[in-house]
């Protein structure tokens, strides 16, 4: 029976409980004594059906009640529900527990936390890693039993795009590597990692580079004194020794060039998070830029578009520099009667620096790459423009250290588009 028509014959029954009831009481003189005694069975009747049905939710693994009309429609759609959450809560722990035994298996710490930061699970990992223990830990707050400033900091404020690094308090030269992320509505998954032999590693490469940068720019700079002073000197005056001088003289810059891209790239790979910043006046900077352009690329148009005035928490230095990248490979790339333009804006919640030229552009399939060390998109052209390879690699750093985020969009044939997306002073 639906419910309309299990609504109608119980509507039924009470019409037919209040006519036979004011029938018998008409018939005995007492009518109203006599609606009063039907409808007090008729919630009698309903009052022993909702003991039944409390009496039932309270053990639900036992049979629903036996009843007809609306009652029994009742328990059979409680009993449906019932049957439903019980699948889905199946279902549910199924999954929970095949990941659980996938990150039991991670060599990776692991932890499941409440909403409120409390420790509903950890693997072995956690163990060994952080020293906690499960199940004696269920229900601590995290935050208690890993006292480490950074991480509170870290998790309180509930930023985690980046993870975290920081040195593990029981060994401090040990790396911990922290990932975060929410799940089931609010909830937080933690991955914990052994970084110390990637962080070393890198510490190793940045020291080797900044060494021999440093050790290769004494005697370059004895054999560019030497070469100056030979140049000069009657030797040089037969055209062959002038061209292959001519060749030594271009070959030594580049390398110049070279260590001096390395060893800015390793200082500013190395700086530290306390390092000068003050409010950088962007405007100011790219007018200063444009006019040494003037004197260097007489030849050349740079176009500086200024639509906000507002400035940007940095280190000048670094900020210049990077910009400086920015439009000396816009100009290289480009055909010298287009010109480049520098463009300073806001967009939304961000302050915003684009460089757009019409040159070449670059292929899709380089895009992602061409901010690394030393990538060549193309060898013949990078011989024929003198570049070290690694302007677009100081420009990542330095937006990294500024928090602020590097774009790159270009079109084959087109031109490109290099933007720094800098986060509101």
């Amino acid at each position: 029976m639906s419910l309309a028509g299990s609504w109608r014959a119980e509507l039924r029954k009470l019409l037919l409980v209040l006519v036979a009831s004011g029938a018998l009481g008409w018939g005995t003189g007492y009518t109203l004594e006599m609606l009063c005694i039907g409808l007090s069975v008729l919630t009698g009747i309903w009052l022993w059906q909702l003991w039944l049905m409390r009496r039932w939710l309270e053990d639900p693994e036992q049979a629903p009640p036996e009843s007809a009309g609306i009652w029994g429609l009742v328990y059979d759609t409680i009993y449906g529900l019932q049957r439903e959450n019980r699948d889905a809560r199946g279902r549910l722990q199924s999954t929970v527990d095949y990941l659980r035994s996938s990150f039991a298996s991670m060599r990776d710490g692991v932890l499941i936390l409440t909403q409120s930061g409390v420790i509903e699970w950890s693997n072995n990992a956690a163990e060994r890693l952080l020293g906690l223990q499960y199940p004696r830990d269920r229900g601590q707050p995290v935050l208690n039993l890993l006292r480490w400033p950074a991480f509170h900091e870290y998790f309180l404020k509930g930023d985690f795009q980046q993870p975290l690094q920081i040195p593990n308090a029981t060994n401090v030269r040990q790396i911990i590597q922290i990932e975060i992320t929410t799940f089931a509505g609010g909830d937080f998954l933690l991955f914990f990692r052994d970084v110390t032999r990637v962080v070393q590693m890198e510490q190793m490469r940045r020291d080797f580079v900044g060494n021999v940068s440093h050790e290769l720019r004494t005697p370059l700079t004895v054999f560019k004194g030497y070469l100056e002073t030979l140049e000069s000197s009657e030797l040089f005056d037969d055209p062959r020794f002038r061209k292959a001088a001519g060749q030594m003289d271009m070959q030594v810059q580049r390398m110049e060039n070279l260590l001096t891209d390395l060893l800015w790239l390793s200082r500013i790979e190395t700086v530290s998070e306390d390092r000068e910043t003050s409010a950088v006046n962007m405007v100011a900077m790219l007018e200063e830029l444009r006019e040494e352009l003037d004197s260097s690329h007489p030849d050349r148009l740079v176009v500086v578009e200024v639509q906000s005035e507002e400035t940007v928490l940095g280190n000048y230095r670094e900020l210049r520099s990077a910009v400086s990248n920015l439009v000396i490979n816009a100009l290289k790339y480009s055909d010298d009667q287009e010109p480049v333009v520098v463009r300073w804006e806001r967009e939304g919640d961000a302050l915003v620096l684009s460089v757009v030229d019409s040159g070449v552009g670059i292929e899709e399939q380089h895009i992602a790459r061409v901010t690394e060390r030393f990538y060549r998109v193309d060898e013949s052209r990078n011989a024929r423009t003198g570049g070290t390879g690694l302007g677009l690699a100081i420009v990542k750093h330095v937006a990294a250290s500024h928090g602020a985020e590097l774009t790159i969009d270009s079109e084959l044939g087109r031109g490109s588009r290099f933007s720094l997306h800098f986060p509101q002073l």
